[in-house]
């Protein structure tokens, strides 16, 4: 199963400490080499940071189709364009992606997107996650990671 990931969802994670939650769902991710840049080069101290660093399931993967990501770089930012073209480029079985306007466009490429609230869902419902709702209050504490009421019920109570 190839999955692709953008910043956001490992962010989130990391900042959680729960950044190993993606490797029991998912066992490999793979990551553009501007999300990998966003992940390392802009804040080196971010939590997490040095997790991914030395991670084996977490692979930096380069882009071939650098007109797709300029297209696309007019809407979105680096890590979600080429998030959004190594997906297709892998043909991946799942993009993971927060941002609206990326998971519109991805969509429209014939991409599936899922987010970190349907991963949350899923990893409760396959026993990862038997503390659901400490999950998603420190996403929403600690992370700064929104949430909606209703989402975080759905996570919470399936």
């Amino acid at each position: 199963m190839i999955v692709v990931a953008d910043s956001s969802p490992l962010i989130a994670l990391s900042r959680i400490g729960r950044l190993g939650l993606l490797q029991q769902m998912f066992g490999r991710l793979v990551v553009p080499d501007a999300v990998w840049r966003e992940l390392t080069e802009c804040d080196p101290g971010r939590a997490g940071v040095a997790e991914m660093l030395r991670s084996n399931w977490i692979e930096r993967r380069a882009v071939n189709d650098v007109s797709l990501v300029n297209l696309l770089r007019q809407d979105l930012g680096a890590g979600e364009a080429e998030a959004i073209v190594l997906a297709r480029e892998s043909k991946a079985e799942v993009l993971l992606m927060d941002e609206r306007l990326g998971r519109s466009a991805a969509t429209r490429l014939g991409i599936t997107v899922t987010g970190l609230v349907g991963v949350l869902i899923e990893a409760r419902h396959r026993g990862l996650l038997s503390d659901a709702a400490e999950v998603v209050n420190d996403l929403r504490g600690k992370a700064g990671f929104w949430i909606s009421d209703a989402l975080m019920k759905l996570v919470i109570q399936g």
